[in-house]
């Protein structure tokens, strides 16, 4: 449960820190390799299907409950984290769809560490990937 406060505690903590930081233009944190820049999305990962943020957002909650149930019930301590860490992903960009403008379900996920060509992510979005990564490790090996 540590972790996913964690997770949702520093994912909003960097958010509004970029929302405030950010709304004057980019800055600079490796040359141009590492770029905080503000950015909204209103789709799911990689900006895909921007219109269905509402949609987006019951999915959002549903994948929540399936992974709360999946932590409870799992004993290796790996794929606690993992779990863990992709849940407290999911509830960080929930929090912006329900409490973000344009208002209730349709709020968009506020972005801004940009490295390289990659799309734009934030501290969520990070806690997902590294905890797929630990569920398809932790499962690979057992």
């Amino acid at each position: 449960m540590a972790v996913v406060l964690g997770v949702v505690l520093l994912d909003q903590l960097t958010k509004t820190w970029a929302v405030r930081r950010l709304a004057d233009g980019p800055v600079s944190v490796w040359s141009d390799a590492i770029v905080f820049q503000l950015g909204r999305n209103t789709g799911g990962a990689f900006s895909l299907f921007p219109s269905f943020t509402p949609i987006l957002a019951v999915l959002a909650v549903v994948v929540a409950v399936f992974l709360a149930r999946a932590v409870r019930r799992t004993a290796d301590v790996w794929m606690v984290v993992g779990l863990s860490l992709v849940l407290g992903g999911a509830l960080g960009n929930l929090v912006d769809r329900v409490f973000r403008d344009p208002g209730f379900l349709r709020g968009a996920v506020v972005d801004f560490i940009s490295v390289g060509a990659w799309p734009t992510f934030n501290v969520a979005d990070s806690a997902i990937t590294i905890g797929a990564v630990l569920i398809i490790w932790r499962g690979w090996r057992s």
